[in-house]
């Protein structure tokens, strides 16, 4: 009888802490879309705006060489890609995860604009790229897609490579991008980016350490979720009331440089832009169908120290 009581006594406590472990991974996924201020791609559509985060998390991986750095990526403790005229007279900063809705809904909103910009000499652009969707969901989609596109920045073609993972971004719960052969597949939209070498780098995971160490960075700083923007330093989403459409980014970057030499703008300084904005030019900028609303490109809140 002891026994007896014993055994349900047990039974009785793993079903608790099942039911517990249930309710802790249920509250984990509520937490990865809040609502929050943000900055807008109106895109043309009128009425409310539905404003998305995404959390941070840790991402997970193997092993890496965790000293490789891309063709003029800067290093240090906040690694980044450079994408423009390195001497251009402003600077815009974003924090993305390319498994997150919000920022593939800010990359097709605002893509026309900052490449004007960047081609112009007018803006060059710094991405930081993190995994944040890896540690909120699971997989390694995240981080083998960031990468692909450090493995794209060592062809030049970092711009156009972007673009396309942005365009041909799967459902957040799906973990497609962790196929590297599906990364080498899109690979193909972009004229002169297959090659040997381009695919050793992506099966290797070449730069998996330099994304781990962004992410890493964005951890630290206190950002909570993606995409984060700013211009020369100033959060977007606090410009305008939050309410920054493309056609005010290119006002407030025109401001910033009024009487400012534009930058020098070359082949090696800002990535080709036609074949990837051919591929991107369909992307549809509207969120996710779970997160019903109107369609805006929106980043989370929260200042970053200028790079």
């Amino acid at each position: 009888m002891n026994q007896t009581n014993h055994e349900g006594r047990r039974s009785a406590r793993e079903r608790i802490q099942a039911q517990r472990a249930k309710e802790q991974a249920r509250a984990r996924r509520g937490r990865q879309v809040i609502v929050a201020g943000s900055l807008l791609a109106v895109l043309g559509m009128a009425g409310g705006v539905a404003v998305w985060v995404t959390a941070a998390g840790n991402g997970q991986g193997g092993t890496d060489n965790e000293t490789a750095r891309p063709k003029q990526a800067g290093g240090g403790d906040r690694p980044a890609v450079p994408v423009g005229a390195p001497d251009a007279p402003s600077t815009l900063t974003v924090w993305e995860d390319f498994r997150c809705p919000a920022c593939q809904q800010f990359e097709t909103g605002f893509r026309k604009v900052t490449h004007e910009l960047e081609d112009s000499g007018q803006l060059k652009s710094e991405y930081h790229l993190v995994t944040i969707i890896d540690g909120n969901m699971g997989g390694q989609g995240s981080l083998n897609a960031a990468n692909a596109a450090l493995c794209a920045q060592d062809a030049g073609r970092f711009r156009d490579y972007h673009d396309v993972l942005y365009s041909h971004q799967p459902p957040e719960s799906q973990d497609k991008f962790a196929d590297k052969q599906y990364l080498l597949q899109l690979a193909g939209k972009v004229k002169g980016l297959t090659s040997p070498a381009f695919t050793k780098c992506v099966n290797d995971g070449t730069y998996n350490g330099f994304v781990r160490k962004s992410n890493d960075a964005f951890t630290k700083s206190g950002l909570r979720g993606t995409p984060t923007v700013l211009l020369n330093g100033k959060d977007l989403a606090k410009e305008q009331s939050g309410r920054v459409t493309p056609a005010v980014l290119k006002k407030l970057v025109r401001a910033a440089n009024k009487g400012k030499k534009p930058g020098s703008v070359s082949p090696s300084a800002s990535a080709p832009a036609a074949p990837g904005r051919g591929a991107a030019a369909g992307a549809s900028a509207s969120p996710h169908r779970k997160h019903a609303g109107a369609a805006s490109a929106s980043p989370r809140t929260g200042a970053v120290p200028s790079p």
